[in-house]
C-alpha cells in the first residue's frame, strides 16, 4: 500500500464523517456560494504575473514537518504582492497539517484564484470547496478511475469551479484526455519512490492538448528550471516547499519571482 492508497482510504472515512457533521444544505448557505469564482486558467496566462501557483503547506508525507506555524494571512498576502498568479492551499489535516480554515483565511485577504489542494474523491468535497471560497479543485488521476475523474470534473464545472488534473505518467494522461480538465498538472514526484525529476514534465508536454493550461508541479527550485519548462509550453508552476522551507515564505517567493522577472524581460 503506497502513501496515496493510505491517504485515499483515510479520506473516505473523513468524507463520510463530514457529511454527517456538515450536510450539503448547510454548506450551501455559505456566502461564497453566490460569489463567482476567479479563473485560475486566466490568471496563470496573464502577462503581468509570474505563472507561479504559490502553495501554503505545513508538512507532507515525503518531507515531514516543513513550516508548522506559518501565518496564512501574512504568507498569502505576501505571495500575491510578490507577483504569484494564484494560491494553492492544502486543506488536508491528517497528512499535510492544513485545514478548511486555512483556505478561508486566504480567501478573506486575497482576490486571486485559490486552488483547494486536497484529495477529491467525492462530490461532497466539491460542494465543500465552493463553500469555503475555492476557485479550483485538484483531481488526481492516480487516485480515481477515468470515468470518475470525468464525473467529478463535470460536477465541479456545474459550480463554476475549474479543475486541475494531476498526472504522473503518460498512461494517466492518455486515460484522462477527455476529462474536460481546465489545466493539466504534471507532478514531477514519483508517488511510489518520492523521487523528483522535471524530465517527466518535459516528456509529457507534447501529449497535453493546447486547449488546456500546462502546469508543472513539484521539484521546481530554480528560475532556470522555469525558463526551461516554458520552452515546453508550460505556463503554470506549482511551488510550495521551495518557499515554505523558509521562515518567511513570502519573502522567499518575492526574491524568486523578482529573479524570474529579470530573466524574462
Amino acid at each position: 500500500m503506497n502513501i496515496l492508497d493510505e491517504i485515499i482510504a483515510y479520506k473516505k472515512k473523513e468524507v463520510a464523517d463530514r457529511k454527517e457533521l456538515y450536510p450539503v444544505k448547510l454548506l450551501e448557505q455559505s456566502h461564497y456560494f453566490a460569489t463567482p469564482p476567479v479563473s485560475l486558467k486566466k490568471y496563470i496566462q496573464r502577462d503581468d504575473l509570474s505563472g507561479i501557483i504559490a502553495e501554503i503547506k505545513r508538512k507532507s508525507p515525503s518531507k515531514g514537518v516543513i513550516n508548522p506555524h506559518v501565518s496564512v494571512e501574512r504568507t498569502s498576502i505576501g505571495y500575491m504582492q510578490a507577483g504569484a498568479s494564484a494560491l494553492s492551499v492544502l486543506t488536508d489535516t491528517n497528512f499535510f497539517g492544513g485545514s478548511n480554515d486555512d483556505l478561508m483565511t486566504a480567501r478573506k485577504f486575497n482576490f486571486c484564484p485559490i486552488l483547494r489542494k486536497d484529495f477529491t474523491i467525492d462530490e461532497y468535497q466539491i460542494v465543500e470547496a465552493k463553500s469555503i471560497g475555492a476557485d479550483a479543485i485538484l483531481l488526481i488521476a492516480a487516485a480515481l478511475p477515468p470515468a470518475r475523474v470525468k464525473e467529478l470534473a463535470a460536477f465541479a464545472h456545474s459550480f463554476g469551479l475549474e479543475v486541475l488534473l494531476e498526472v504522473h505518467n503518460e498512461e494517466e494522461l492518455n486515460a484522462n484526455l477527455d476529462a474536460q480538465a481546465d489545466l493539466i498538472g504534471v507532478n514531477n514526484r514519483n508517488l511510489k519512490t518520492f523521487e523528483l525529476s522535471v524530465e517527466i514534465s518535459k516528456q509529457l508536454a507534447k501529449r497535453i492538448p493546447d486547449t488546456v493550461v500546462k502546469v508543472s508541479e513539484s521539484g521546481i527550485e530554480s528560475v532556470a528550471t522555469i525558463l526551461e519548462l516554458k520552452k515546453y509550453g508550460y505556463e503554470g508552476f506549482l511551488m510550495g516547499q521551495n518557499f515554505m522551507q523558509h521562515a518567511r515564505p513570502e519573502i522567499a517567493a518575492k526574491e524568486f519571482i523578482d529573479e524570474l522577472k529579470k530573466a524574462t524581460h
